[in-house]
């Protein structure tokens, strides 16, 4: 099947999304929870060598989405890596590709979902983690199920939000490792503890970069806008020469800096986390209020994840439809140009995953597990 009939297929998808949109968007998509969470779990596994394997999954996850960004500038279609399959492979491929990718997705907006239920319990101990994680759930796909200009703004200012917070970060954590205004820090943690940079040889490192890659994903979301952009051909390379090496800074960075100030003992080890490394860093500045303010803002992060992989899902099973591989209901629109139906389908499947954690205080950890 020629790509043309495939894009042809998937037409009706209002193109809204601004170029500033698409920027932040993409740059959004690859700052939420599997930063500000599961870098715990990442140093618990590494320790300090956890800046070599987010490096390493960086280094993968660019020459991925650059691949990828190419094909949604000549290709654009909502269906983005699944079609490209079908198409340059065959249609078995197309049907796998997409399948697997929604099913990926769910799980992940399930456990960025608990993410966000466990960030709640810094002011609300005694409040179930399972409730605020249905909550959050039921909000992203509400915003989704309107129209692709209410995703846009939406997560438009959640990614300026992350973005924001990030860089007052690490500005905040370099102030304190060289004592900018008070006692330095130093950069002991980082080589002075038990077993060094390396605690857990090589084995540990190369087990963070699989956390590291699940960081990444998101980023790929470029691609599937790329069927409701007006101009793909200009929106989509501003973003990713942009993305690229702001990712890095920020990763980078802001796990030198969590790693640099913490001890890896203390991030809540490789296999349960209660709480963000990035919270404990600003309980230790004594800024008044500073944790807080950070636990809001990785909150919010949560919700960009959530917001973005509802959009994918709903994406997905409608390209999914519209090529007969899915219910045909799936494949129809709204007038606002919204596939609501794939998106209640995906947010019922979504709903169904975050009730792991009614169950199992792990919930999080299995979830991420099973979306690896």
């Amino acid at each position: 099947m020629e790509i043309k009939s495939i894009v042809e297929r998937e037409s009706g998808l209002h193109k809204a999304l601004s170029k500033s949109q698409i920027v932040m968007i993409s740059l959004g998509g690859a700052i939420g929870t599997t930063l500000f969470l599961s870098s715990g779990i990442a140093l618990g596994y590494a320790g300090p060598s956890v800046l070599v394997s987010y490096a390493i999954a960086g280094i993968i996850a660019v020459a991925m989405v650059f691949s990828l960004s190419e094909m949604a500038v000549m290709h654009p279609a909502a269906g983005s890596l699944g079609t490209y399959a079908e198409t340059y492979l065959n249609p078995w491929a197309g049907f796998v590709v997409r399948y697997t990718y929604w099913f990926a997705q769910v799980i992940a907006t399930g456990f960025e979902a608990v993410a966000a239920g466990i960030y709640m319990t810094y002011w609300f101990p005694d409040a179930p983690v399972w409730m605020w994680a249905i909550g959050f759930a039921i909000i992203v796909i509400y915003v989704n199920s309107r129209s692709v200009a209410s995703f846009g703004t939406v997560e438009y200012w959640f990614a300026f939000i992350k973005v924001t917070a990030i860089v007052l970060f690490i500005i905040l954590g370099i102030a304190q490792i060289f004592g900018l205004g008070a006692k330095p820090v130093g950069l002991h943690n980082l080589y002075q503890l038990p077993g060094g940079f390396f605690p857990h040889g090589f084995g540990g490192m190369w087990m963070a970069v699989i956390i590291g890659m699940l960081s990444f994903v998101g980023i790929e979301v470029i691609a599937v806008t790329s069927g409701e952009t007006p101009n793909p051909e200009k929106a989509i390379p501003a973003a990713l020469r942009t993305m690229a090496i702001r990712l890095f800074l920020f990763y980078f960075l802001a796990l030198a800096v969590v790693a640099a100030i913490i001890p890896w003992t203390q991030t809540g080890g490789s296999v349960t986390v209660s709480e963000s490394p990035f919270v404990k860093v600003l309980d230790l500045s004594g800024i008044p209020h500073a944790a807080g303010i950070m636990n809001f803002v990785i909150i919010s992060a949560a919700l960009s994840g959530m917001n973005t992989n509802v959009y994918l899902c709903s994406r997905m099973l409608f390209s999914l439809s519209r090529g007969r591989y899915a219910p045909r209901f799936l494949g129809r629109l709204s007038r606002a140009g919204a596939p609501v139906a794939a998106t209640l389908v995906s947010g019922a499947c979504i709903l169904t995953a975050v009730m792991a954690a009614k169950f199992t205080p792990s919930a999080y950890s299995y979830l991420q597990g099973v979306a690896l």
